[in-house]
């Protein structure tokens, strides 16, 4: 068999242009939920197979960007809006 080079490669672009798209769409729609980053990955950057849903991005946001995301509770509508991090913006 030949040997493979750049293993996992493929999956870490994916994961880095899904996290890029979530960053950039924070960024320039501070005060976003949840589901307006789902649909803006479904429909206007046809990333169709992104495994996403609105109840998995609080988890992608905290775990991989936490460095430059942040959320807080929106008490009117009662969920979580997102937004650039302080140190960030």
């Amino acid at each position: 068999m030949p040997q493979r080079i750049g293993k996992g490669s493929q999956k870490r672009a994916r994961f880095e242009r899904l996290a890029e798209e979530v960053r950039r769409f924070v960024f320039a729609n501070p005060g976003c939920s949840a589901q307006a980053i789902v649909a803006n990955l479904n429909h206007d950057k046809k990333l169709r197979n992104h495994g996403l849903t609105p109840r998995k991005v609080g988890f992608f946001i905290t775990r991989h960007l936490r460095s430059s995301l942040t959320w807080w509770q929106d008490h009117r509508a009662g969920r979580r809006v997102y937004g650039p991090s302080a140190d960030e913006s």
